[in-house]
């Protein structure tokens, strides 16, 4: 897990990025299909501006299930993209605060309405998200990705997951990112840091990369 003072002067700043980057999009844009299957990056937009909306408002009953993702994409249909970005920065203000108001003992303990792990890796976990969908986006419009803190956040993120699934073993030497152990450390997997979130998170092939498909933090 990064360490809760990277956390706080990362993740606002990725959510800034990320509201920039909305209201760059066009129409046309905004109906482009993603890699997330059955969205497009108007629906990506929606989740991500949605989902940290109900966040701060602590709305986190079935946090993470298909149908609490669902209902933010559909409450938000029709929106614009200065209209999403508007929301979105008006939670990040929100989440600044609340990050701020949280002693260590607290970002430390668990995380409510029975979240797993504890609120930091959830705000771990909500940096990681907006990165990642900031890059499904970038990818399904023909922009370049970005590295940067959401990159290495996102690099720790899945590290951690992979952890609590019992994977192999491994430590993460990949291009420009600090090593990252999981589940103790092992061999080295290397390579390029983005490559190697994508086939975590099912978005591309493991095999280049000499991975297996278990690497996959959202097979069954």
């Amino acid at each position: 897990m990064l360490s809760r003072s990277d956390i706080e002067s990362g993740y606002p700043v990725e959510l800034a990025s990320f509201a920039e980057l909305l209201r760059s999009l066009s129409p046309e844009e905004m109906a482009t299909p993603t890699r997330c299957t059955g969205w497009t990056v108007a629906d990506v937009a929606a989740h991500v501006a949605g989902g940290l909306t109900d966040v701060v408002n602590f709305n986190l009953e079935g946090a993470g299930t298909p149908e609490w993702t669902r209902r933010q994409v559909d409450d938000r249909r029709g929106r614009t993209p200065a209209e999403l970005a508007d929301e979105l920065e008006e939670s990040r203000e929100k989440a600044v605060g609340l990050m701020g108001a949280f002693d260590d003992e607290a970002w430390n303990g668990p995380a409510p309405a029975g979240v797993a792990g504890t609120i930091g890796t959830g705000i771990e976990g909500l940096f990681y998200d907006v990165y990642l969908h900031g890059d499904d986006i970038r990818s399904s419009i023909g922009r370049p990705s970005v590295g940067g803190p959401g990159l290495r956040a996102s690099v720790h993120h899945v590290a951690g997951i992979l952890t609590d699934r019992g994977f192999k073993g491994s430590t993460l030497a990949l291009d420009g990112v600090d090593e990252v152990a999981v589940s103790g450390g092992g061999d080295a997997i290397t390579g390029d840091p983005l490559q190697f979130v994508l086939a975590a998170t099912g978005r591309t092939d493991p095999a280049p990369l000499g991975l297996s498909p278990d690497v996959n933090i959202y097979a069954d």
